[in-house]
């Protein structure tokens, strides 16, 4: 959390995606500023920013509810873009190159794409970026894995974007919130885990 905190505050994402430029913007300006998040934020996601710095200001830009859904939109707009680059335009390229790791990606997710892409989503472990693009690879059906990227991703963006919202709950209380959703995440993780 202070991490994305000093790279937001510092603007280490240059004039993009930082608090100037969410006040200048985004905040106040209805749907218009509520739709150029979505799109900034999906277009960083898929360029590898991480998610938690989406969340972060989603949560500073529109408070604790509306944050964490449009950056959760944000998100899955931006794995949405990487899958479909990975499918339309890497696959050929990635599959002539790296054969058995593409179908070691497959025999992983194509059983149950929903499940196990939820329990790589809960699993504090992977890069997003990587894991939308090797998805987009393989073979593995689109609208399961988005499901399940869109499930998992919920914990962790409410989670930061608790954080950037700044509500007044109390030191005390957000880190319980926090602990409460990581341990819940993880507890369908290793269900999940145990399951397949």
């Amino acid at each position: 959390l202070i991490a994305v905190g000093i790279i937001v505050e510092t603007g280490a994402l240059g004039d993009l995606l930082s608090r100037d430029w969410i006040d200048r913007e985004v905040r106040g300006k209805g749907v218009s500023g509520e739709l150029l998040f979505v799109a900034v934020g999906g277009l960083a996601t898929a360029l590898a920013v991480p998610r938690n710095v989406i969340s972060f200001l989603g949560g500073y830009a529109f408070g604790l509810a509306q944050g964490t859904l449009l950056a959760l939109l944000a998100e899955a707009f931006g794995c949405l873009l990487t899958f479909a680059c990975g499918r339309t335009v890497a696959r050929r390229m990635v599959s002539a190159r790296l054969g058995a790791r593409v179908r070691r990606i497959e025999d992983f997710l194509s059983a149950n794409p929903f499940s196990m892409t939820l329990l790589v989503r809960l699993l504090p472990v992977g890069n997003n970026f990587l894991t939308n693009m090797a998805a987009g690879v393989s073979r593995v059906r689109a609208l399961p894995f988005l499901l399940g990227s869109l499930l998992g991703y919920l914990p962790k963006t409410f989670v930061f974007a608790l954080a950037g919202s700044g509500v007044e709950t109390g030191a005390h209380l957000r880190i319980a919130l926090a602990a409460l959703v990581f341990v819940m995440s993880g507890a369908i993780g290793a269900w999940l885990y145990r399951r397949y």
